[in-house]
């Protein structure tokens, strides 16, 4: 295994909807693919989140299968491409087994299942434990685990103590399984931040105090072999600098994200450039699209430059003498002119299908360069109807609010996501059609930094609710715009 600064990506699974768009869809030749496009990018580190907290206890037949590949994916990472390979687990959340047992692991829903276990409770947590023991049994041989503190996670009243003894608990059950295993502590939204959520309905970080006491605890504990994600200031005042990852989050693509191609702007490439000593940690949810910020990232924690010609040049390793037509297609998604995304995809659908031969970066492709391509095209069409439907100079008329809602949909259905959907502008577009089912639907979208005026039950049910709902508001969402088209004046 390589001694080198992490470069890593996460392939984060939370979500369920289509393949290849979704990870936990991947077969092994899916998982190989785009192991050799990220090595030959430069990336040299995988984390995997394989949601075991909603595998049932028995598990169900699929979610065997699903342990048994990513275990087969940690091995092909680790001997074939030299890779490190971690795993993200949450820290105390465990499923609801009748629940998650009527659902495949490809189609299961989070948040219709979750259950938050007191770390607490000594019963509790041996109980978690075993149960995650024997999970674990299939991903033994991966690098470390990333532990997050927070989203989704926490316990209402829980301290900053009783997180530490379940980190500790974890360590010894790796232990158990195959010593050293790294266990990386990772800071997010902070223990005791996320649990005052959980209290309060209000999205609160950890204080830099809360932080520190966190973290001294940790080391008090010593559960070695033991790294941090993120936190550097902190660790920087406790002299443990040198165990930091940095985990530049949504700098690929934010988390719930509608799937649409990412480009241009510094985002990425500056997240890439920005390592703590020990490397960065990218991620992305829809990979299969998010391919021109994927390599913009890899640029910068190369400390090389990416400009529109290293873009061509990379989009024709994709698909030789493409690269020009591909990052037209790229530069006039991520702009504002419908016009110029009309004729992008007009040119994208003037290439005959079957007749395109990938280059080396073929496995990003998973397997199928005119799906890659038909993508483009799609979210070109949805882009500019949804241009002409937001444009000041036009009112929101039945015809535009039909094309974006028809031009949407049929982007959805093939990918399939459900959760959702947040654009800077989308809010305040869509309320401009003066539908009430619109307006229904958005409103029911949780903002975390607003503190409810009231709940009907406790703060716990009103985020659980909240988060279960976000679960279906795409569906939700295009279904009330389709009904719009008829009363948009």
């Amino acid at each position: 295994m390589t001694a080198s600064k992490m470069v890593g990506m996460y392939v984060h699974q939370h979500w369920p909807y289509n393949r290849p768009y979704c990870a936990r869809t991947w077969t092994d030749a899916d998982w190989r693919g785009y192991a050799d496009g990220l090595h030959r990018l430069g990336y040299n580190t995988v984390l995997i989140w394989p949601v075991l907290e909603t595998v049932p206890d028995p598990p169900t037949q699929s979610d065997i299968e699903s342990l048994q590949k990513h275990g087969r994916a940690i091995r092909m990472l680790q001997q074939d491409y030299g890779m490190r390979v971690y795993i993200a687990l949450s820290p105390n959340v465990v499923p609801d087994d009748e629940a998650a047992s009527r659902f495949a692991f490809e189609k299961r829903h989070y948040f219709h299942c979750d259950r938050r276990v007191n770390p607490g409770d000594p019963a509790a947590m041996r109980a978690m434990m075993q149960r995650r023991r024997r999970l674990f049994e299939y991903l033994a041989a991966s690098d470390g685990v990333c532990i997050i503190d927070s989203d989704p996670g926490g316990y209402v009243g829980s301290t900053n103590q009783e997180f530490v003894n379940l980190l500790v608990e974890h360590r010894r059950m790796f232990d158990s399984l195959r010593p050293g295993i790294e266990l990386v502590y990772w800071m997010h939204a902070g223990w005791l931040g996320y649990n005052r959520f959980y209290k309060t309905g209000k999205l609160t970080f950890s204080t830099d105090e809360e932080n520190l006491d966190c973290l001294t605890r940790l080391m008090e504990a010593n559960p070695e072999p033991w790294g941090l994600a993120n936190g550097l200031p902190f660790a920087e005042r406790l002299g443990i600098a040198d165990r930091v990852i940095s985990f530049n989050y949504g700098r690929i693509e934010g988390e719930p994200s509608f799937p649409l191609t990412n480009f241009g702007g510094k985002s990425a490439w500056e997240g890439g450039a920005a390592p703590g000593p020990r490397g960065v940690m990218g991620n992305a949810q829809t990979h299969c699209v998010q391919l021109p910020n994927t390599f913009a990232f890899a640029r910068g924690a190369a400390g090389m430059p990416v400009d529109e010609d290293d873009y061509v040049a990379f989009a024709g390793d994709l698909l030789p003498g493409l690269g020009k037509l591909i990052v037209e297609g790229w530069a006039a998604l991520s702009g504002d002119v419908a016009a110029r995304m009309r004729e992008a995809a007009a040119s994208i659908r003037a290439l005959e299908p079957g007749t395109h031969e990938p280059g080396p970066l073929e496995g990003l492709l998973f397997g199928d360069p005119d799906r890659f391509l038909t993508d483009l095209a799609m979210q070109l069409d949805m882009r500019a109807a949804y241009t002409d439907l937001k444009s000041a100079d036009l009112p929101p008329t039945r015809e535009r609010v039909a094309a974006f809602a028809e031009a949407a949909s049929r982007w959805q259905a093939r990918h399939g996501y459900e959760n959702t959907w947040w654009w800077p502008d989308l809010d305040a577009t869509l309320r401009r059609i003066g539908s009430p089912e619109v307006n229904a639907v958005l409103d029911t979208q949780m903002n975390p930094w607003e503190t409810p005026e009231q709940f009907e039950t406790t703060a716990f049910d009103y985020v659980a609710s909240c988060l279960r709902d976000a679960e279906s508001f795409t569906p939700r969402l295009l279904q009330a715009l389709r009904k719009a088209a008829g009363h948009a004046e």
